[in-house]
């Protein structure tokens, strides 16, 4: 069963975690890794015969046409992660708007080919956020992917749908939800889609959890990772110890865990994966 390989292309310093220290002003400054990062990443999906699905932040598209453009012309499919890495529920409509069309169009003008799917910084698509997804619909947008159904301090949607689905946007759009994938024990849902959780559980339990989801519910799981992941040797940022911690905790353990999932599971693109569930991935209509 192809399961959807996700990267969220962005740098060490662009993390929601790490805003309060470090100001989108002071972006400029800092040493960029997300060029050898990415590029470490697609060697290891060459080596592996997998096709992706990269949600490139604007910000670094304008900085990094060629890195753009290199991710494409590899076959990997090019999505949208916004621009500024803000938060949704911290911008305005008219601002989400304005920097999701301009992400959109930055991408879409290096590779010459509709940008179909979105992912929101740290998944800040939530119960108060939702009129996004009416934005989404409005931009062309054929899927999200955006939706975490679970509970926690910065995004989720606890009790939403765990399985990819067709939803109608607060103002009676339609739109193509991809949620990030959970496995239920008991009345909890452990969440098993990749990043932060894929360095801290053990990857035996991950491994397990995932082949739940590919057999006993017969469906396909979406898995993501952020370029800074696969870099133990990053810079050090002062923070707080929570975002110290999601951030930096077994970073030297990702990439051979990476290493073993892509011999562990089949991975495609998310649009692939969606048309071989009848989804499809054709622009959006309201």
């Amino acid at each position: 069963m192809k399961n959807a390989m996700t990267i969220d292309v962005e740098d060490y310093f662009h993390v929601s975690a790490f805003a309060s220290c470090i100001a989108t002003t002071q972006w400029d400054s800092y040493a960029c890794r997300v060029e050898a990062n990415t590029d470490k990443l697609l060697g290891l999906f060459s080596d592996s015969g997998i096709k992706a699905t990269f949600f490139v932040l604007g910000w670094v598209a304008e900085r990094y046409p060629a890195l753009v453009r290199s991710i494409a012309r590899q076959g990997h499919e090019i999505a949208c992660h916004g621009y500024s890495h803000r938060l949704v529920y911290d911008q305005t409509p008219a601002e989400f708007r304005a920097e999701t069309q301009r992400s959109k169009r930055v991408l879409e003008d290096l590779v010459q080919t509709p940008v179909l799917g979105y992912r929101a910084a740290s998944y800040s698509i939530t119960s108060k956020s939702l009129w996004a997804l009416d934005i989404l619909v409005e931009l062309g947008f054929a899927y999200d992917s955006s939706i975490f159904p679970v509970r926690h301090d910065r995004y989720g949607i606890p009790g939403g749908s765990r399985q990819p689905y067709r939803l109608r946007t607060p103002a009676g759009g339609s739109l193509i939800e991809f949620p990030l994938t959970t496995v239920e024990l008991g009345r909890y849902r452990l969440p098993v889609s990749g990043g932060g959780y894929f360095r801290l559980f053990p990857y035996f339990l991950t491994r397990m959890a995932l082949a739940s989801v590919n057999g006993r519910e017969q469906r396909p799981f979406i898995f993501y990772l952020h370029p800074w992941e696969v870099d133990p040797d990053q810079p050090r940022v002062k923070s707080g110890w929570l975002s110290r911690f999601r951030h930096y905790n077994n970073l030297e353990r990702c990439e051979p865990r990476l290493r073993q999932l892509m011999a562990d599971f089949e991975f495609g693109t998310a649009a692939e994966v969606l048309h071989g569930l009848g989804l499809g991935a054709e622009p959006a209509r309201g």
